[in-house]
């Protein structure tokens, strides 16, 4: 007997989304196009009228050697270079692009990214690896570390946070056997700030330490100064309340992508101006950029905030491409002139971004930048060249 067992439908396989967003972007239409379809109506018209021309000019000798020559300036002078400049020169570029993990939904969005002047990078998941763990757990004297991190991974299994997943699986890691996290009630979710609720009848926050002082909890001046040190050293950290008191912090460390600095380079040498826009905390993503050899950072940012920061960008002549991989970048994404996910990446932001990258190397930004303007310089090319020969 064969059994088999389908996970999902043929539609929805990485195979199916990657021709899909092939085929959009062959049947879309770039900008640019728009001056070959303005164009080719009115270079119809002067070719009409000139074969009328010259069959009224050849006539007088015979009627044959007229249509001869009339149908001759019609077969010369054919549009069809011209309205095949732009759509091929996409047809090509998405399938070199698709070979290189890089999926164009749309020729528009190939034409605007040779345009891009001002490239915004999300932190967790693109410049770094996106796999946090567990640096650092401290606790009040009196506490156990494991009980505390068995209430913290509690609260943490209903997010859907990176951190909150590495605070999970640091449980689950540490209590071998003894899997099973104790239930919650009352549970509450505050994005960009932390979670709330109720553990074995103790009430516990984990999250940043303004979220923990808005529920009413004093900050520990002890464990401020310790954050403090690690967040220059690129660790973030959680802190954690019980009880109405500040029970300590987790400090969790993110490495930065292998080739996350040759891009950062790379762009800068092109010219482009670089942003960090995370929710993060500032120290920690200034910490970040310095070790990618400085860029602008905007951190402390909530995810419903980063759609605000892009539109500034915007209004201020900016043209925006944004980087990103998790729920919280999608609005961004969608904002910005050009949204690029990277497919490691949650499915929402896989579809609100205009190009995809499969794959986890970071340089196919700039291959992604490199080939656009490149499309768009041979657009031009092309379009100049039919209408040189078309003219003569």
């Amino acid at each position: 007997m064969l059994l088999v067992r389908t996970e999902c439908a043929m539609n929805d396989t990485a195979l199916a989304r990657i021709i899909r967003l092939v085929e959009e972007a062959l049947s879309s239409k770039a900008p640019i196009q728009r001056i070959a379809d303005r164009i080719v109506p009115w270079f119809i018209f002067v070719t009409l009228l000139l074969a009328t021309a010259t069959f009224t000019l050849w006539l007088p000798t015979s009627f044959e050697t007229a249509l001869m020559a009339a149908i001759s300036v019609l077969i010369i002078t054919c549009p069809c270079a011209l309205g095949m400049a732009t759509p091929l020169s996409i047809a090509v570029a998405s399938g070199l692009g698709a070979r290189r993990g890089i999926l164009v939904k749309t020729g528009e969005t190939m034409e605007t990214l040779a345009g891009v002047t001002h490239f915004v990078f999300d932190k967790t998941g693109t410049l770094t690896q996106g796999r946090m763990q567990i640096h650092q757990l401290s606790v009040l004297p009196h506490l156990q570390e494991h009980a505390v991190l068995r209430q913290v991974a509690a609260l943490e299994h209903y997010s859907e946070h990176g951190i909150a997943q590495a605070i999970v699986a640091d449980y689950k890691a540490k209590a071998a056997s003894q899997t099973s996290l104790p239930e919650v009630q009352d549970f509450s979710n505050a994005p960009g700030y932390g979670v709330r609720g109720t553990v074995e009848g103790v009430v516990v926050l984990a999250g940043t330490a303004n979220w923990l002082a808005s529920n009413g909890v004093k900050a520990d001046i002890e464990f401020q100064r310790q954050v403090a040190l690690l967040e220059q050293q690129a660790i973030t950290c959680v802190h954690v309340a019980t009880g109405g008191v500040q029970a300590g912090y987790i400090a969790l460390a993110d490495a930065l992508r292998p080739d996350a600095l040759a891009l950062v380079t790379s762009l800068r040498a092109m010219g482009m101006r670089l942003t960090l826009l995370s929710g993060d905390r500032k120290p920690v993503a200034q910490a970040i950029a310095a070790q990618l050899g400085g860029m602008d950072v905007i951190a402390e940012v909530r995810p419903e905030e980063k759609d605000r920061v892009i539109r500034q960008l915007q209004q201020a002549g900016e043209k925006v491409a944004m980087v990103g991989d998790g729920v919280n970048d999608a609005p961004a994404l969608i904002r910005a002139d050009v949204g690029i996910a990277v497919a490691s990446g949650t499915a929402v932001s896989v579809e609100s971004a205009g190009i995809v990258l499969t794959g986890s190397e970071l340089d196919k930004v700039r291959q992604a930048l490199l080939l656009s303007r490149r499309t768009l310089q041979t657009i031009r090319q092309n379009i100049m060249l039919s209408l040189a020969y078309n003219t003569v």
